[in-house]
């Protein structure tokens, strides 16, 4: 059990039957009545956000997660295949439990699978990938890093834009949270 007084972003608590993530708290000490917490909370399986006000030392019961690193190393059929690096035992999951970042996901790719009690709730990828560059407009003489962007396929398919200089073949750096392209790979 955690009391709401103990709240701090990032914190996971179990409520009404599913796990909820504490993305922001506020202690409210009114002129007139008792404490409260006022609490925005992000239910890791459905990602929906509420708005919740616990009274001040209210206890809830705390989820415990485990977080495993874990190595992705094949597509059996429609799953993803990841392999525990200590155990070798291998978990499939559906693509949309990976969600949208499933597109930078590369065999032989180490990620962090959330679990509570033997149930998987998310998948973290790195927060940064290096794929190398598959289709984009050929580049032009002239074409610097000042100028503008064009969109590039990469070797998972997904689609990013880059600097007008970039070609087929090079390796480049991506951040997998915002889609956005951080530089070259040497």
């Amino acid at each position: 059990m955690i009391s709401s007084n103990d709240f701090r972003t990032g914190v996971t608590i179990q409520l009404d039957g599913s796990i909820w993530r504490v993305v922001e708290f506020l202690h409210v000490k009114p002129g007139k009545g008792s404490a409260f917490v006022r609490t925005k909370l992000k239910n890791v399986q459905s990602g929906n956000v509420v708005e919740r006000t616990f009274r001040a030392g209210e206890t809830v019961p705390q989820a415990i997660l485990e977080k495993r690193n874990m190595q992705h190393t094949y597509r059996d059929g429609s799953d993803l295949v990841f392999m525990d690096m200590e155990s070798y035992e291998e978990t499939r999951l559906s693509p949309d439990k990976v969600g949208d970042r499933v597109k930078y996901l590369n065999e032989g790719m180490t990620v962090s699978i959330i679990f509570c009690e033997e149930q998987v709730l998310e998948v973290e990828l790195p927060n940064s990938v290096v794929l190398e560059v598959t289709e984009t407009d050929p580049g032009v003489k002239g074409d610097t890093a000042t100028g503008g962007t064009k969109p590039a396929i990469v070797e998972t398919g997904a689609q990013v834009m880059v600097p007008l200089f970039i070609s087929i073949g090079e390796k480049i750096k991506i951040d997998t949270r915002d889609d956005s392209y951080l530089g070259r790979e040497k």
